[in-house]
């Protein structure tokens, strides 16, 4: 299985995307993509290639998904059930 993470474009420069992921900014590849990226769109980010554009409620969802499940993992862990 693999994981992709969406990540918002910060600038984009000769085939090079630098987004924010989770308030982490990384480089991200754009040659698999054939649609033109610009600053403000979200992309799926996979081991540092952009392998789709995300529309921003997708992308803002799935965030959204990823927090929840953060959240929970801190519970747990204060818990001492992990």
């Amino acid at each position: 299985m693999c994981l992709a993470i969406p990540g918002e474009v910060l600038s984009v420069e000769e085939g090079l995307a630098m987004v924010d992921v989770g308030g982490v900014e990384q480089e991200a590849r754009l040659d698999t993509l054939t649609e033109e990226v610009k600053e403000g769109d979200y992309l799926l980010i996979h081991t540092g290639f952009a392998i789709q554009k995300l529309p921003p409620e997708e992308a803002e969802e799935t965030l959204k998904v990823f927090d929840e499940l953060i959240e929970e993992n801190m519970k747990l862990e204060e818990e001492g059930e992990i």
